[in-house]
C-alpha cells in the first residue's frame, strides 16, 4: 500500500492528513486519488466506512487549489465543485470533511440542505463559494430562486447514489446534472452499481474507471456480529438489560419507524438510560443537537431510523444495535457500517424475534455470512413454540436475570427438556399501553406488506432447520 506522499498530494494536503493521524491511505483512497488527480471520471463501489469521502475530497481540493484566493469579491469565488448527498446528516458531515482537509487551501466551502431557514444559505452563496455540498431538493430551491449559479462547476460528485435511488431523488439528480457544464469531471460513489444506478452512471460519466475495493454488500472485517433471539414482547426490556449488563456506554440503535424510535427512546429514559431519538419528523436543529450530544457523550444511546444508516461518522463508535431488522437486507450493511470504521473494531448486535426470521435469512444470504446466535437468559423465545431453540445458539455466561449459577442452570435445563415456563409479563407503559410491535415498513417511506409465517419457519431463526420457501 503506497503512502499519502506517494500519491503526489500537495504539501498543504499532506500536512493536514498527518495532523489527522493518518499514515497510509485506505484501498479506495489509494485507487481513487490518482485517478481523480488525472482528471478521469470515476465510478466507485466500496463498503461504508472505508474512507471514500477523503478519497474524492483530497484530490478535488488539489485540482481546485490553483483557484484558491483570499479576495473579498464574490466574483472570484464561483461554485467550482458540487457534491450531492441524499441526507442532511451526510451533507453536514461531508462539508465538515472538506473544511478539515482544506484547512490550508483557501477555498470557500458551504452546505445547503432543507429543514432549516434558507436565508443564511442564501447569504453564504452571495458571498461566494467554491465548493458546495447540497441535498437535491434544497439545491433546486436555490436554483429556482436564482441564488446559485452552477455554470462554472468543474468537478461534480454524486455520493451514495443508491440511497438517492431509494429516497426517490433520481429525477432531481437528473435535473441538476442538466444544469452543469458539459465539460467537467464527474465522480459517482455507491454501495451497489447495478440496475438503475448503472444506467444513471452511463448517462453522465465519460469513459469512467471502475474502482471496486470490496465485494457488493460486504461488511467490515473488524465488526463482530451477534444475533440475540428474543421474545417479541420482551425486546425493550432485553435491550435495557444488555445496555446495563454489558455496560454499553455508546450505542446507535436502529428502529424501522419514527414512532418506534420515539417510543423506544422514551422507554429507555424512563428506565434511567439516557437516550435521544433522531428521525425525519425531528426538525433539523433537533437532529443536529441529538447527534452532537451523542458524539460528545452527553447521551449514551441514540435511537435512529434509517435516516442515520448512512453518512454518520462517529469516531470509534463501539456498538450498533438493530432493535428492528431492516426490511431490505442491504440496509443491514449500511447500519452496521457506522461501527468498525477507519480500522477500529466494532460490534453489531441484533435483537431478533421469531417473526423476523425471514429477514435474518435474507441478510445472511446477502452478506454471505451465518451470524452467530446468543441467547439472553430470561428473554429467549418460548421453547414450546420453537423446539430447536438451542440448536446453533450459545448462552451468555453469568447473564441470568437474577440469582447465581443455579438459576442459570435451571433455565438451561428447561430449554433442553422443552418444559413450559412462566414468563414475566411486560411492565405496563402508562403512555403506550400495548407492547411494542415490530414495524413492517422501512424508513423513510417504502412500505412492505406483512409476510405470512409458515409453520416451522421460526426454527430457521436459530439455525435449527432451513426456512421453507413460499
Amino acid at each position: 500500500m503506497p503512502s499519502f506522499a506517494e500519491l503526489n498530494l500537495i504539501p498543504e494536503l499532506l500536512r493536514v492528513v498527518a495532523e489527522q493521524g493518518y499514515t497510509e491511505p485506505t484501498p479506495i483512497q489509494a485507487e481513487a486519488i490518482p485517478l481523480v488527480l488525472q482528471g478521469r471520471d470515476v465510478m466507485g463501489a466500496a463498503q461504508t466506512g472505508t474512507g471514500k469521502t477523503a478519497g474524492f475530497t483530497l484530490p478535488m481540493l488539489q485540482r481546485l487549489a490553483p483557484h484558491a484566493n483570499t479576495s473579498a469579491s464574490p466574483a472570484r469565488h464561483p461554485v467550482r465543485a458540487l457534491i450531492l448527498t441524499p441526507t442532511r446528516e451526510l451533507a453536514a458531515q461531508v462539508e465538515e470533511a472538506v473544511r478539515t482537509y482544506g484547512k490550508y487551501v483557501p477555498l470557500r466551502v458551504s452546505v445547503v440542505f432543507g429543514g432549516i431557514s434558507i436565508d443564511p444559505q442564501y447569504a453564504a452563496l452571495r458571498r461566494g463559494v467554491e465548493i458546495l455540498v447540497a441535498t437535491p431538493g434544497r439545491l433546486l430551491d436555490h436554483v429556482q430562486q436564482k441564488t446559485v449559479n452552477l455554470s462554472q462547476v468543474e468537478v461534480f460528485v454524486l455520493d451514495e447514489a443508491d440511497r438517492m435511488l431509494d429516497m426517490g431523488f433520481i429525477p432531481d439528480v437528473k435535473r441538476i446534472i442538466a444544469l452543469l457544464p458539459k465539460t467537467r469531471q464527474s465522480l459517482l460513489f455507491s454501495a451497489t452499481l447495478d440496475g438503475e444506478i448503472r444506467r444513471l452512471a452511463d448517462s453522465f460519466l465519460r469513459d469512467p474507471v471502475l474502482v471496486r475495493v470490496a465485494p457488493p454488500n460486504a461488511t467490515a472485517d473488524l465488526v463482530n456480529h451477534i444475533v440475540h433471539p428474543v421474545a417479541r414482547e420482551r425486546k425493550r426490556e432485553a435491550l435495557a438489560h444488555l445496555i446495563r449488563s454489558r455496560g454499553l456506554k455508546q450505542a446507535l440503535v436502529f428502529t424501522n419507524t419514527r414512532l418506534g424510535a420515539n417510543r423506544l427512546a422514551y422507554q429507555l429514559n424512563r428506565e434511567g438510560i439516557h437516550a435521544a431519538a433522531i428521525h425525519g419528523d425531528k426538525t433539523q436543529p433537533e437532529r443536529l443537537q441529538a447527534l452532537a450530544d451523542f458524539k460528545a457523550g452527553k447521551v449514551g444511546i441514540l435511537v435512529a431510523t434509517d435516516v442515520a444508516a448512512r453518512g454518520l461518522d462517529i469516531e470509534d463508535l463501539p456498538h450498533v444495535v438493530n432493535f428492528d431488522l431492516p426490511g431490505q437486507p442491504e440496509d443491514y450493511v449500511h447500519r452496521i457500517g457506522r461501527t468498525g470504521r477507519a480500522g477500529a473494531t466494532g460490534e453489531a448486535l441484533s435483537l431478533v424475534c421469531p417473526d423476523e426470521h425471514e429477514r435474518l435469512t435474507a441478510i445472511e444470504k446477502t452478506i454471505k455470512l451465518t451470524l452467530p446466535r446468543e441467547l439472553i437468559p430470561g428473554f429467549e423465545p418460548d421453547p414450546m413454540l420453537v423446539p430447536s431453540l438451542m440448536t446453533g445458539t450459545r448462552r451468555r455466561e453469568g447473564d441470568a436475570l437474577s440469582g447465581g449459577g443455579r438459576r442459570g442452570q435451571h433455565r438451561s435445563d428447561e430449554v433442553r427438556t422443552g418444559a413450559r415456563r412462566s414468563r414475566p409479563s411486560a411492565p405496563v407503559d402508562p403512555i403506550f399501553s400495548s407492547p411494542y410491535q415490530p414495524a413492517q415498513t422501512t424508513a423513510p417511506e417504502r412500505k412492505e406488506a406483512p409476510a405470512k409465517q409458515p409453520a416451522g419457519q421460526v426454527a430457521a431463526l436459530l439455525g435449527g432447520m432451513p426456512a421453507r420457501r413460499k
